[in-house]
C-alpha cells in the first residue's frame, strides 16, 4: 500500500506531454463562499520550466478583451483539476516569449490603420485641443463623402516628376498648367 501525499495524480501529470506551442485548457478550482467551482483558462503555452520535478511550471497566455493575460501554473498544483490539450502546433523554439512583442506590434498596426482612415490631421489636432480642455472630441459629424475624400487624398498616387509652371508664367498663358491639372498630356514644342 502506497502512501499518498498529494491529492494530484502525480504520475498522470508527469506523463503529460505539455510543450510550448500547445493550446491548453486549464481547469482551476476557485473557492467562493465555501463552495468550489471550476474556472477554465484557455491559451497558448509559452514556456515549460523545470522539467518534471516537483517545482515544474508552465506559462499560458491568452488575449482577453484585447489585453494579453498570462498565468504561470505549477504543474502539480492541487488547485488544478485537469489540463486538456486543445491543439498542438509545431514550433521551433522552446520558449515563445516573442509572441508578446508580436501581439503588441499587431495591435499597434491595427491602431495605426484605423486612425489613418478614420480621421484627418485637422481632426486629430481638434481632438488634442479638446482633450486639453477636458471635452471629449466627436468625429461622428463628418459625412461619408468627407471621409471618402480624405481616403482618396491619402491614397492618390503622387507624381513628383511633372513640372507645373507658375500661373501665367508660360508663353501659352497658363493653359499648360490647366491641362496638367485636368489630367491631359501636354506636348511642349
Amino acid at each position: 500500500m502506497a502512501i499518498k501525499i498529494s491529492p494530484v495524480d502525480m504520475d498522470a501529470r508527469k506523463k503529460m506531454d505539455l510543450k510550448a506551442g500547445d493550446t491548453v485548457r486549464v481547469f482551476q478550482k476557485i473557492e467562493e463562499k465555501g463552495k468550489t467551482r471550476l474556472q477554465a483558462f484557455e491559451g497558448l503555452v509559452l514556456a515549460r520550466k523545470h522539467g518534471r520535478e516537483a517545482g515544474a511550471t508552465f506559462t499560458v497566455r491568452r488575449v482577453s478583451s484585447g489585453v494579453g493575460v498570462e498565468k504561470i501554473f505549477p504543474l502539480y498544483s492541487p488547485m488544478i483539476d485537469r489540463i486538456e490539450v486543445v491543439k498542438r502546433a509545431r514550433v521551433r523554439r522552446a520558449k515563445l516569449y516573442y509572441i508578446r512583442d508580436k501581439a503588441a506590434r499587431e495591435a499597434r498596426r491595427q491602431l495605426r490603420k484605423t486612425s489613418i482612415i478614420g480621421t484627418s490631421t485637422a481632426d486629430i489636432e481638434k481632438a488634442d485641443a479638446a482633450e486639453e480642455e477636458g471635452v471629449p472630441a466627436d468625429f461622428s459629424k463628418e459625412t461619408e463623402a468627407e471621409k471618402e475624400h480624405i481616403v482618396e487624398e491619402m491614397t492618390a498616387p503622387t507624381d513628383d516628376k511633372e513640372e507645373k509652371p507658375a500661373e501665367g508664367g508660360s508663353a501659352s498663358g497658363g493653359k499648360e498648367s490647366e491641362a496638367v491639372e485636368a489630367g491631359a498630356e501636354v506636348k511642349k514644342g
